[in-house]
């Protein structure tokens, strides 16, 4: 029986949208004084992408199959944590027990401050958009969701808790609100459900070399990019 939870909404207002642009170099999202910043995702996957492209060639079905599960999930929790009403007879059966098997960890959400905002920071060179930032286990998270065709081992998820920390970050600046954990919460096809903490400061420094290192690569690609600063956390 599906019972859905009520989330507590306290909603965090800090700028307008970004309208973003794909390129052959990633994502930009471009600020109101017409500065562009890369995504998040662009420069914390930029070392994977060389392998997720020729992945993606070597196997059209299931690349679009994957991208199409990921974005119908994301749309569905992005539904429930919003509280709006979820029909599950409506949700196609893969997506819809992914969704069933996450909903223990999701209902861990609740003071829910955004979902799906668009963060920017000049000083930190990054822009993107956050999944999830609320309470998890009653610490104030960012939190992304994920899908996956199989379970997934924290050495090969470091870029998503350097996409999170960028966001945990750019929020800090942005609102003066610390964040104080990571949780990627991944549905995998194998049937496994999957939840992973981890403290922003721990990856602060990896963040910045990761910067630095796409900067560089841009550098020898000669891709013209501001640089970065990061601050503590």
């Amino acid at each position: 029986m599906f019972t859905p939870k009520k989330f507590t909404h306290n909603p965090v207002k800090i700028h307008s949208d970004l309208v973003s642009e794909n390129t052959e170099t990633g994502r930009y999202y471009i600020l109101d004084n017409g500065k562009k910043l890369p995504s998040v995702t662009t420069v914390t996957g930029f070392k994977k992408n060389a392998f997720f492209a020729k992945w993606r060639n070597n196997n059209p079905k299931e690349a679009k199959r994957v991208q199409r599960r990921g974005n119908k999930l994301h749309s569905i929790i992005e539904d429930y944590v919003s509280n709006k009403e979820i029909t599950l007879g409506d949700i196609p059966p893969l997506e819809c027990e992914l969704f069933r098997g996450m909903q223990k960890d999701l209902d861990k959400i609740d003071n829910v401050r955004a979902v799906e905002m668009a963060l920017a920071s000049e000083k930190i060179g990054l822009a993107g958009r956050v999944d999830c930032i609320a309470d998890f286990d009653n610490k104030l998270s960012i939190i992304d969701f994920k899908g996956s065709s199989r379970k997934k081992s924290k050495g090969n998820i470091e870029n998503y808790f350097l996409q999170a920390t960028a966001y945990a970050l750019i929020w800090q600046e942005m609102t003066n609100e610390k964040i104080e954990q990571i949780a990627i919460i991944i549905g995998c096809e194998t049937g496994d459900y999957q939840v992973f903490t981890e403290n922003p400061i721990n990856w602060v420094r990896p963040l910045y070399r990761e910067i630095q290192d796409y900067n560089n690569h841009c550098l020898s690609e000669e891709i013209s990019l501001g640089t970065a600063s990061l601050p503590d956390i």
